[in-house]
């Protein structure tokens, strides 16, 4: 006996990605709808060997359904999944939205699977921001081992993340750099970001940092733990599909970079390519499409008392979004549902 689930959004990167991995991760479902807006209607999306055809959300019936997983934004998850959970189905939900409401989990399962019990709260749960999923999965089992005091984390982030119009804009842009009669002015970012960096990754605050480095801090401190602080520069790189971050953590005990790299090699979620030699780490072309998140560069910090850098890369995609909400939906199942 499988679920009924829904995939919202199902049209976008991320929802097409959930497709795809909760046919390759072989959840068990009795039947699966693909929804998306009305001028959506129709189109016909993969799941593993079939092609359903989208069904429009508006009108959509939550009831009797188990689970529904949404890659929409934030407006659109605000309209309808309060009907759905209303309805009975559980909202594991991919926008920003629920992810700071003190009554609804952010859950990322390799770190705290306990908290899958709070969905009951509201009927739903929150996934968390891309760059944070990946870089809590490297830090929570070396916060279990030596506690984290403090995190300065860079990041570099695809411009998959700013969904389809991102990554046509890099390659629009591309092009027209070797076709001297084409302009391709910048819309989705805020500068050109072929053969660009962009320091800007959502808008900024008051405190001169943006919503994106926010999330990190914010989402962080409420995965882990409260106590741990957090400072990010965030930025927008002229790659496809996947994030990396540098990131420096200082510990209230001392940590050796030998056991770190042990405790990372037996941590779930996490793949540990690390050797001191030219190539001997991952860069994103070569995470792409993968599920673990990869660990490389592991060193100590000489200018603090404990203190390592390591280098972070997964499929945004992936375990920033995707892969991640289907992992909760295996989670739920697992601890409440139990009907899988």
């Amino acid at each position: 006996m499988g679920y009924r689930v829904a995939v919202v959004g199902a049209t976008g990167n991320v929802g097409r990605e959930m497709l795809n991995i909760l046919a390759e991760r072989q959840f068990p479902t009795d039947e699966v709808v693909a929804l998306a807006s009305r001028r959506s209607l129709g189109t016909e999306v993969s799941y593993g060997d079939k092609t359903l055809k989208c069904k429009d959300l508006d009108t959509f019936d939550f009831t009797g359904w188990d689970m529904a997983l949404f890659a929409v934004g934030s407006e659109a998850t605000k309209k309808y999944a309060p009907a759905a959970a209303k309805a009975g189905c559980v909202v594991i939900d991919n926008s920003s939205l629920y992810r700071y409401d003190a009554d609804i989990p952010l859950i990322v399962p390799e770190v705290n699977p306990q908290a899958i019990h709070d969905y009951a709260n509201r009927n739903i749960i929150a996934n968390p921001n891309c760059s944070t999923a990946q870089m809590v999965v490297a830090l929570k089992p070396l916060h279990d081992r030596a506690t984290i005091k403090r995190v300065v984390v860079s990041t570099y982030q695809s411009v998959s993340g700013a969904g389809k119009e991102g990554m046509d804009e890099l390659w629009d842009q591309t092009k027209a750099v070797y076709n001297p009669t084409s302009d391709v002015p910048p819309k989705k970012f805020q500068k050109q970001i072929a053969f660009n960096v962009i320091p800007q990754i959502d808008v900024f605050m008051d405190s001169g940092d943006t919503k994106e480095e926010w999330k990190m801090m914010v989402e962080t401190k409420k995965i882990i733990d409260p106590k741990i602080k957090v400072t990010a520069t965030c930025v927008r790189v002229p790659v496809f599909v996947g994030h990396s971050e540098s990131i420096n953590i200082e510990f209230e005990d001392h940590l050796d970079e030998d056991e770190a790299r042990d405790i990372l090699r037996e941590a779930p979620g996490v793949m540990v390519i690390d050797k001191r030699e030219p190539g001997g780490y991952v860069t994103p072309i070569e995470c792409a499409g993968d599920f673990a998140t990869f660990i490389s560069r592991i060193r100590q910090d000489s200018t603090i008392d404990n203190g390592l850098n390591l280098w972070c890369v997964s499929d945004n995609l992936r375990k920033g979004a995707a892969l991640n909400a289907v992992q909760i939906a295996e989670l739920l199942g697992r601890e409440v549902l139990k009907k899988g």
